[in-house]
């Protein structure tokens, strides 16, 4: 029952996103990386279908959903560089009690992602549900425009790249994107974990 509505649901987005073309792509996607929590899969997939079906250019749907999640990211960017930390100081000083957070800790998580925002962010932008709230972080702590730009756009055009493969090599096979996503997204936690030791190891070896 729930894999007849999936697949509905998947048919009427196919369909929406082939009326709204490339634009289309673009604004789903640019939602998905804001505040809104939309899975990227219900809109790259169905592109990748219409891709293999050649109604549409990977190219193109590659570089608007990659413009999309850079457009999103950015507006959270600059949400939390000019109005988040006043808003978060006033939650914290309100509800400190209930979220066991405080202004220190908020500052010790500034300082962490000054000093490790790039590869952070990289990472963040492949796992699901931190990709949405990554760009937050890098807002608070200031990060360089142009370095969060260039690891969010690394993260989201490797995450692009994969769904709009799913759809392109399975079609409407909905049983084997399922399962090939799931394994996909435990590959990508294992490979980041593996860099992030590199990373650390790296950093511990530069300072000795």
């Amino acid at each position: 029952m729930l894999g007849e509505l999936f697949s509905s649901f998947i048919g009427f987005l196919t369909s929406s996103i082939g009326s709204l073309g490339y634009l289309g792509i673009f604004i789903l996607m640019a939602i998905e990386s804001s505040f809104i929590p939309f899975p990227s899969e219900v809109v790259l997939i169905p592109a990748g279908i219409l891709v293999s079906s050649g109604d549409m250019s990977f190219l193109f749907v590659f570089l608007f959903g990659l413009a999309g999640s850079l457009a999103g990211a950015l507006f959270n960017y600059f949400f939390a560089l000019h109005f988040g930390r006043a808003l978060a100081n006033k939650i914290i000083l309100r509800y400190h009690k209930f979220l066991f957070i405080s202004e220190a800790n908020l500052i010790k998580t500034e300082k962490y992602f000054d000093r490790h925002g790039e590869i952070t962010t990289f990472i963040g932008r492949l796992i699901p549900v931190v990709r949405q709230l990554i760009s937050l972080p890098a807002g608070f702590a200031k990060m360089n425009l142009f370095k969060f730009s260039l690891y969010t756009g690394l993260g989201a055009g490797t995450w692009t790249a994969i769904l709009i493969a799913l759809g392109y090599i399975f079609g409407e096979n909905m049983a084997l994107i399922h399962k090939n996503i799931n394994l996909i997204t435990l590959w990508i936690i294992l490979i980041s974990g593996i860099i992030i030791l590199v990373y650390v190891l790296a950093r511990m070896r530069k300072k000795h």
